[in-house]
């Protein structure tokens, strides 16, 4: 081997290891965002209490800072290119750290939703931006570790969170769900300083306010929507109107964006079958599915078998220890199989594994729940890892920005969307019996449906071609091998 051979294959390792490096620093703060975002619901009773208000008045907190995200992520892509990709994801951590601490010392509900309202800005920019920062850090071949990496937070936060959020709040108080976030912040910004390089755009162009203003609202109602939609209340006329609303500004925004020359998000990066298929068609679809069952989970332990929420944390993390359990082995079997099948057979295992949670009952042993639920953990991490790589994996360098941007609203509209399908179908179930609270027989059809949503899903990706994200996982190369 020469001289010069050597020297670039320590290169590489070189480059591996700083994207593998840059990619931790983005996880940690992306788990404490996430964690953020799971943990608050536990201590509304007790907030509500330290505010003087009524414990329903509290949902406000949770519902300003989704729509104040909703409404900055559409910026993200264009703040990141005009002033560094590094320099506004070390803004957003600190403006989401700052906010926190001010979260934990609100005196009054106004002043929690002020600054819920700030905390959420920070955590909309955050998301897009640390991606882009991993995909200009990370060549193709090593794009499955550093996505994989990236996408354990919202794995683990979701599922451990109200565990962590129910025993801080029963063992210290609900200031501590807040305070928990500045040890984490603080350490963040200390590794983006310290590991992530900085990378600017030459020339960002100027910002498209019409097309900013009309994604952001169109969002905003979106969200709006299915989030009033899960609450179940005010009726359907608000929902739809909101429905309605969200769906105009969206469409008025896609011709905006597709008839201006220098637009605030590039939407060519639909024209990417990879990408359109893993975010906007079946990508959402199957993301629907996955992400109905952290909230199903607890609910039927709760209220169709009766535990405490204790009890069903201990379920919850067995399904925790499935996700992480595949992480080792995600990048071999995307090698080994490639991308299209991954999605076809693993989807469908993530599937119906939602739909055998349906039919758990108290009565069934403790040993069958425990390996089901670590295999629909397992499955559920393993398709997200693949999604979420599979959607970068043909994206040219000029569209990075506008794709992470898009990719990030999509996965906000589908999180909630698959909360609001599961709420939906438990709501009628029980109304259809003329009760108010959902039993073991309503939870079965929710598993159902939303299982069913996932095949659907999984089956629409046969559609991609069998090298479909090669050089990426490696799947030619193997073959050929």
């Amino acid at each position: 081997m020469t001289t010069a051979e050597t020297s670039e294959q320590e290169e590489e390792v070189a480059g591996g290891r700083q994207a593998k490096i840059v990619a931790l620093v983005v996880a940690v703060s992306f788990f404490m965002q996430i964690l953020d975002g799971t943990i608050v619901a536990t201590s509304l009773p007790q907030m509500a209490a330290s505010f003087s208000v009524q414990p329903v008045s509290m949902s406000i907190g949770i519902t300003v800072y989704m729509l104040t995200m909703a409404a900055f992520i559409p910026l993200s892509g264009w703040l990141g290119d005009r002033f560094g990709a590094r320099r506004v994801f070390l803004t957003s951590i600190g403006v989401f750290t700052v906010a926190s601490l001010f979260c934990a010392f609100s005196g009054s509900l106004t002043e929690f939703v002020l600054w819920r309202a700030v905390q959420g800005a920070g955590s909309a920019l955050m998301t897009p931006v640390g991606r882009i920062i991993v995909l200009k850090n990370a060549r193709k071949s090593e794009l499955v570790q550093a996505i994989a990496l990236i996408t354990w937070p919202a794995l683990t936060a979701p599922v451990i969170g109200p565990v962590l959020g129910g025993f801080i709040t029963t063992y210290a108080s609900w200031h501590w769900n807040f305070l928990i976030n500045i040890p984490i912040g603080v350490l963040g910004m200390g590794l983006v300083l310290r590991f992530v390089p900085e990378q600017r755009e030459a020339d960002a162009g100027r910002l498209d306010l019409v097309g900013f203003l009309l994604s952001a609202a169109g969002l905003t109602f979106l969200l709006a929507a299915l989030e009033l939609s899960v609450k179940w209340e005010g009726g359907l006329l608000p929902v739809i109107s909101m429905l309605a609303a969200g769906i105009v500004l969206s469409v008025m925004a896609t011709r905006h964006f597709l008839t201006i020359d220098n637009p605030l998000l590039d939407l060519s990066a639909f024209r990417v079958q990879t990408f359109s298929m893993s975010t906007l068609s079946a990508g959402t679809a199957c993301r629907v599915a996955i992400n109905a069952t952290p909230f199903l989970l607890p609910l039927l332990f709760q209220l169709g078998f009766g535990l405490s929420s204790i009890a069903a944390g201990t379920y919850l993390l067995v399904y925790f220890l499935g996700n992480l359990g595949m992480k080792t082995v995600t990048t071999p079997l995307l090698r080994f199989f490639g991308f299209r099948r991954v999605l076809v057979l693993n989807g469908l295992i993530a599937a119906f594994s939602i739909v055998a949670c349906g039919f758990l009952t108290p009565d069934t042993s403790q040993f069958f729940i425990h390996a089901l639920l670590f295999l629909a953990g397992l499955s559920r991490s393993m398709e997200f890892t693949a999604l979420n790589t599979l959607a970068f994996a043909d994206i040219g360098p000029a569209q990075r920005s506008s794709a992470s941007t898009l990719s990030s609203m999509l996965q906000q509209v589908s999180m909630l969307l698959g909360v609001a399908v599961a709420a939906a179908v438990l709501n009628i179930a029980a109304a259809l019996r003329g009760a108010e609270t959902a039993v073991l027989a309503d939870f079965r059809w929710a598993f159902v449906l939303v299982g069913a949503i996932g095949v659907v899903s999984s089956l629409r990706f046969l559609q991609l071609p069998s090298e479909a994200g090669a050089e990426v996982s490696g799947h030619r190369k193997f073959q050929r091998n």
